[in-house]
């Protein structure tokens, strides 16, 4: 989870399970990273980083473009 990705941030996310950001859209950094990794995002919520927590568990739905928080 972050405000926005750039590409400095391409390393860190090749580890991660999932993207989400605040800022964004489909032809966004974090969204063509995550396409190319494989892996889901959902980026421009607005409010992922007020929300969410680090350490909080969530399930991104890259296809809805759906983030749920996992109790």
């Amino acid at each position: 989870m972050a405000r926005i990705t750039n590409p400095i941030f391409t390393p860190i996310m090749s580890l991660a399970s999932a993207i989400v950001t605040d800022i964004g859209s489909r032809l966004s950094h974090a969204a063509i990273v995550a396409r190319e990794l494989g892996i889901p995002a959902v980026v421009g919520t607005e409010v992922a980083t007020k929300q969410l927590k680090n350490g909080d568990k969530v399930v991104v739905d890259g296809s809805r473009g759906v983030v749920h928080l996992l109790a």
